[in-house]
């Protein structure tokens, strides 16, 4: 298997192509990524407040549900994300994308059920535990046939454009989801006390999936006669991809290292909200509101003046620049407006690490492969995600904010260096450079 060589620099020439916005399939899909999107999040917030109101005891500490919920919503992606992506590359992205969708619209339609069969149960909760783990691994099918198909609806002159949009929304459906989804619950109890909120989610998935039954994508990706495929040797055949091409390891593990930092900090996040002055601890929103302002400046100047620099130089910046804003937040805590400034900061130099990285897996990846490696990437992202978010609280508790918040920044600084020397001194196919 060869790809073609091709300039791996952001100033990728501009063809005779409708703008983004005027791309109906782009839209389409984006405005399903925003329901889809927020439905996610959105069903967290339910799915706690049910436990709350129906299975928590008056003397019960909420931690251990939240726990179980989010153990059972993780297990899938360590498990499935590596094969989904596989299985992707065999099907339709159209059809993968709607019917995730609209299987995900019926389970939530199932938790008023284990509310009434089983409250004050411990099996009305482990229904309520299935019908997450089930939701959650329509997601690994979802995630990999979404960034597939992206570059089969874009121009690849647009895909740095549409990648910012991507990645700008999913930071921005985590802050309304997670800030806005007990208000919209609450209003949807209005009008159904056990059923409002879930037909309210329902409506959110079976939305994105009418949205994505609009797409018209050229679903051109050759596949061989499913007789000759083999899950365990196109598994291989995508590590041996990332083996041959340095630039796809590259890409790879540099947002490996920008997702495990950016889940340390989500655990530190509260704590920063709780120590910083005139912030309560549950305002920590507004945190997370900075980060995704400054990750939307990154995208904007990544689309006006990312002409100027090459992948890998837009990397080593970003992984330099959020390294400085560490330091910056942890010297500034007795500072809300320092703050601040460094956390928008730390949003802006990780869209120059996120929004690149993910352009170049798309344009070095052969569109027959494209769904085995977004599914590794999501299943190794989840899988080093789990180490940062067990050990970010303790070493806080141990530690300190001040110190861990330093640590963080000298490892992202550190590890995008070795990265870049690794890379430009090793051997393989498609520098960056």
């Amino acid at each position: 298997m060869t790809i073609e060589h091709q300039d791996l620099r952001l100033n990728l020439p501009l063809p005779p192509v409708p703008p983004l916005w005027q791309n109906r399939n782009f839209i389409a899909l984006w405005l399903a990524q925003i329901c889809s999107q927020l439905a996610d999040k959105i069903y967290l917030v339910f799915v706690i407040a049910l436990t709350t109101e129906f299975f928590q005891g008056a003397n019960q500490s909420i931690s251990g549900w939240v726990s179980a919920i989010m153990i059972a919503f993780t297990i899938p992606a360590i498990l499935l994300g590596s094969v989904a992506g596989v299985l992707v590359d065999r099907w339709s992205k159209k059809q993968v994308l709607i019917v995730t969708n609209l299987y995900r619209a019926l389970l939530v339609l199932c938790l008023p059920v284990t509310i009434l069969l089983g409250a004050g149960r411990w099996f009305g909760f482990v229904a309520l535990l299935l019908v997450t783990f089930a939701i959650s691994c329509l997601t690994q099918f979802f995630a990999p046939a979404e960034q597939a198909a992206i570059p089969l609806l874009v121009d690849k002159s647009h895909l740095m454009a549409a990648n910012s949009l991507y990645t700008l929304t999913m930071m921005a459906a985590l802050v309304v989801g997670f800030a806005a989804g007990e208000p919209l619950l609450h209003l949807a109890s209005h009008w159904h006390s056990q059923w409002g909120g879930a037909i309210f989610l329902s409506a959110c998935y079976g939305g994105a999936a009418l949205l994505l039954l609009l797409l018209q994508p050229p679903d051109q990706c050759p596949l061989l006669p499913q007789s000759d495929r083999h899950l365990g040797q196109e598994l291989r055949q995508g590590l041996r991809l990332l083996q041959e091409y340095t630039a796809l390891r590259f890409a790879l593990l540099q947002l490996i290292l920008l997702f495990a930092i950016v889940a340390a900090m989500s655990v530190l996040v509260v704590r920063l909200a709780e120590v910083l002055p005139t912030l309560d601890t549950d305002q920590f929103g507004f945190l997370l509101a900075a980060a995704a302002g400054g990750l939307g400046l990154g995208a904007l100047l990544l689309n006006t003046l990312g002409k100027r620099f090459s992948y890998g130089w837009s990397g080593l910046i970003g992984c330099w620049g959020m390294g400085g804003m560490f330091l910056g937040l942890s010297l500034s805590l007795d500072s809300l407006a320092w703050s601040m400034a460094y956390i928008v900061g730390l949003g802006f130099f990780a869209a120059f690490v996120a929004i690149p990285m993910q352009t170049l897996i798309q344009l070095m990846t052969p569109a027959e492969q494209r769904g085995t490696i977004f599914g590794l990437q999501n299943n190794l992202v989840n899988i080093a995600l789990s180490v940062p978010l067990a050990v970010a609280g303790l070493a806080e508790t141990w530690w300190g904010l001040p110190p861990v918040l330093i640590s963080l920044g000298g490892a992202i600084a550190l590890g995008g260096t070795l990265m870049t020397l690794s890379h430009r001194n090793g051997k393989g196919t498609g520098s960056i450079f």
